[in-house]
Order: structure tokens, then sequence, then C-alpha cells
């Protein structure tokens, strides 16, 4: 779920990306609804991004179907949109009908107002803070768009003691205050917030208020908002209020088409909340094949940090150094690498037909750009959702592209030895790391974003030193297949 960035749409639908709207679909409504379990025989419900109140209709239906089990639902729905003002009173008469015709008391607090500016000050403890219940079931799609650190949005979240640069992990964090002890969430997020730097403050705030009972992966990235430019792989969770974490977390996926077969498995507590030095992660292995390359992973000794090596990302970003980038090499310019030079796990540059500039002026405007000549691997920073596989990786070869310097450009990362090239044989060995199933598997179960950052790259696990240079050495002959590659890092890495 992600912003798209192009602007010629309609109004309605530029005004839904300015708020970072993305509706849910009713089939993924009626999924999140049938989580929430045990029904209170009094549900006490917090939409805070009801839209036209989809997900509120969906557990209508459900305490419907079930009768005798839930008696009473009281409803407080937020939304900011004046446009969906009318369909969202509209759904709400219709659950209320729906409700009272099976003996259900209804009623629904609708609020056109700020979810964010209406409950940092409750959760600050203002003594003027507006009212609101103690909340046992929050159903949420929350928006999904960044937040800069000046906005009233960032400014009112960290007045709570909340820091985050996205909304929707400002509106989970707010939501689980206003929960009761024991009360329920379910949430429909991108599933980014499960590592990386950028949400390590709200992921140490759920995992320390939240026991997560439940994570349902969609195998496809665009078939849940199918009508959105979704970048973000989106995933449901089911969590309670409690410092207590289960012994077991129930793992599903679909595709996330209506009526698509739901496969599910329990795994224990600690195979999905994995901890590396102050941070904790959320692993989501999505098939027996992530689980043996999770396991497989386990067993490497190294980090990056550990083989004396550091990863960096790419230092030139072409429109600031667009007055010092030529489309072609010629006298006074170094390379400037793409990722559309990497082929085939090395790089193909000068490339005919490239459509971005090949070369940058080396000059005292540049020199901070550049990088000496020596033997890096290179990393795509970002894959196309077509893309089979997350982790692609280059060997970057001065001999091949003999120049003093080079430039390599923002959507890659390049790991080096403190500013220096690296080993031939170790470096060859760390590319071929890279493009093994297993470590992909691994970092698929471990990412859940299209982009490969620094930080990722620096918690996973590694070979140690030597057996990646022997990894090198014994794939030093020819190109290799895909086969060939998954036996040898397979067969060295664990000897």
């Amino acid at each position: 779920m992600t912003i798209i960035r192009t602007s010629n749409k309609p109004i309605g639908q530029r005004n839904r990306e300015s708020l970072g709207q993305f509706f849910t679909p009713s089939h993924v409504a009626d999924l999140m609804a049938s989580w929430v379990d045990p029904l209170p025989e009094r549900i006490t419900l917090l939409d805070a991004g009801a839209g036209t109140g989809t997900l509120i209709a969906a557990l209508v239906r459900r305490i419907c179907h079930m009768p005798g089990v839930t008696r009473q639902l009281r409803v407080t729905a937020f939304e900011i949109d004046p446009s969906l003002a009318q369909p969202l009173a509209v759904c709400m008469a219709s659950c209320q009908h729906m409700c009272e015709s099976s003996g259900i008391s209804f009623s629904a607090d609708i609020r056109q107002s700020d979810f964010i500016a209406t409950a940092a000050p409750i959760a600050r403890g203002d003594l003027f803070a507006e009212s609101l219940p103690l909340f046992n079931v929050a159903l949420v799609n929350p928006p999904y768009r960044k937040i800069r650190s000046d906005s009233a949005e960032r400014l009112h979240l960290r007045s709570a003691g909340i820091e985050t640069s996205n909304l929707y992990a400002g509106f989970l964090a707010l939501i689980i205050r206003l929960l009761a002890p024991g009360g329920q969430l379910v949430s429909i997020t991108p599933r980014s917030f499960c590592n990386g730097p950028y949400f390590r403050p709200f992921r140490e705030d759920l995992l320390d208020r939240m026991a997560i009972r439940r994570i349902h992966v969609f195998d496809s990235r665009s078939a849940v908002f199918e009508q959105d430019d979704v970048l973000q792989e989106t995933i449901i969770m089911d969590a309670v209020k409690s410092a207590e974490p289960r012994a077991t977390i129930r793992i599903s996926s679909s595709t996330g088409a209506p009526e698509s077969a739901v496969h599910e498995r329990k795994l224990p507590h600690n195979a999905i909340i994995r901890s590396t030095g102050a941070d904790r992660f959320i692993h989501i292995p999505a098939d027996d094949a992530d689980l043996l390359a999770r396991e497989w992973m386990g067993r490497l000794p190294a980090t990056l940090h550990d083989l004396g090596l550091v990863v960096s990302t790419g230092r030139v970003v072409d429109f600031r150094a667009r007055p010092f980038l030529r489309d072609e090499p010629t006298n006074g310019t170094v390379p400037l690498i793409y990722p559309h030079h990497i082929r085939r796990a090395m790089i193909d540059w000068p490339r005919d037909g490239m459509r971005k500039p090949q070369a940058i002026v080396r000059c005292r405007e540049t020199a901070d750009l550049l990088v000496p000549a020596g033997v890096y691997v290179l990393v795509k920073r970002f894959t196309a959702k077509e893309e089979r596989r997350r982790l692609v990786a280059a060997l970057y070869d001065p001999t091949r592209i003999p120049y003093q310097e080079i430039g390599f450009e923002n959507h890659l990362n390049y790991i080096h030895a403190h500013g220096r090239g690296l080993p031939p044989a170790l470096a060859r060995g760390l590319t071929l790391f890279f493009n093994s199933t297993w470590a992909d598997h691994c970092f698929r179960a471990f990412s859940g974003h299209t982009q490969v950052n620094a930080a990722d790259l620096r918690a996973f696990r590694y070979p140690d030193r030597e057996a990646l240079k022997r990894i090198g050495r014994a794939a030093s002959m020819g190109e290799l297949s895909q086969v060939e590659i998954d036996a040898i890092v397979m067969e060295i890495a664990h000897e």
C-alpha cells in the first residue's frame, strides 16, 4: 500500500492519495472480522479510518449470523474525508437495521474529525482531552502516507511519546493506547513495520504492549488493492493487548483474491519474533522453503560487522548531480553504475540503449560522490513487482572497467572494506551467497517490502570469511546455473 506518484487522475482519487486512503475490499473485510475471536457479549468497537464502513459492516454481518453471542455493539468511527460522510452514515443505518433485526443493540458515534488530533491528547493524559471509551475491539485499515518531521501529525504523535514517519504506524500506536486490557486489534497494513530502522520505535512499542496472535500474508502485492499502485506487501495482524507474548503465532497466507484458499500453520513465538542485539524483528515465513531457509540461515555465524565489511547506499542521486552527468563516457568522466547495469551477477558497462546517463564528471564538485576503484559487491535496493528475486547482487570488477574511481547511483547498495575494495574471492563468494535461493528465501521472510535497506543487510547472517572465500574460489570458473550456485553455497556455508 503506497502513494501513487502520478497526478493525471480524477480529483477524488488525488484526494484519496493526499489522505493515504486505500479502501478495504469486502472479502478482505470479512476475513478480518472473522478474526475477532472470541466475540465479546458487549463490543465497544473502534474504526479509526472508517471510510465507507466496510469493516464495521463485516463485523455486523458476523455477529448477526451468530445469534445470542453478542448482545450489544457500540461503534466509534472516525473519518476525516467529508466526501465519505454520507455513504458512511448510510452504512451505519444499514448496520443498525441488521442488528436490531437480530435482537442486538446498536449505536454509532461518527466523528468527522482527525483521529490523531483527537487521540493524542487522550494518550498523553491531558485533563481536557475529548472523551472516548476504552475499546475492546479495534478493526482498522489505517491510512498509509509518509509524514514529515515538522507536520502537525508528527508533532501530535511525538507529544504522546510516539515516534514514527508514517501515518499507519501512528494510527496503530494510538489505537493500542485506547484499547482495554485484553482488547483485540485486527489491522491491515503494509508489512514494512516488521523490520528496519525506520519502524524500530513503533515495533518496540507494539511488541511491549501487544501479544501477536496471528499474521496473514497475501501472496500477491496487487491482488488486495488491485485498483491502486501497491508497492508494499500487505498483511493482516491480529493481536491482543497484553504484555505476555503468546507461545505460538498462527501464520496464514492466500493470494488475496476473493475465495482464494487460505493456508495456515502454527509456529513458536521465537520463530516469528526474533531479537538481534537491541532490536526485535517480526519474521514471517511464507512456506516450508522459507522455514528451511530460516533454519539454515540461523546457523550462519557472521554479520557484515563480523566480516569486517561495511554496506553503504550509492552516493549519486542523479537529479541532484544532473549538471555533472553525461549520457556516454568522455574525457574527464568516470563510470556511473545503475541497477540497470547488473547482468548475470556482473556489471555490463557501458550498455547499449541505456536511457540513463552512464558517466559522471570527475571534478571537485563530485569528489565526495565517487569511490576509489576496487572490487565491490553491489545489491539492488529495489526490485520490481514482477521480479522473481528480492536479492539481486553483482560483482563490480575493476579489471573489466579500468577507471581509478566510480560512482554508484543511489538505487544500489555497495559493500566495501571501510572505503576500499574487497579481496576478489571474498567478493565473489558474497555475491554468490546473495544470489542463492536460500538467501533470497530468508530475506523475503525477513523483509516485506521491495526495498533492500542497508540496515537489513547489516542485520542479515552470513557464512564466515573463510567460507565465503571458498565459495568464491569454488565458483570461479564460468557462469553457473541457479542449481549450481545453490549447491555450492549450501555445501560450503555449513561445512
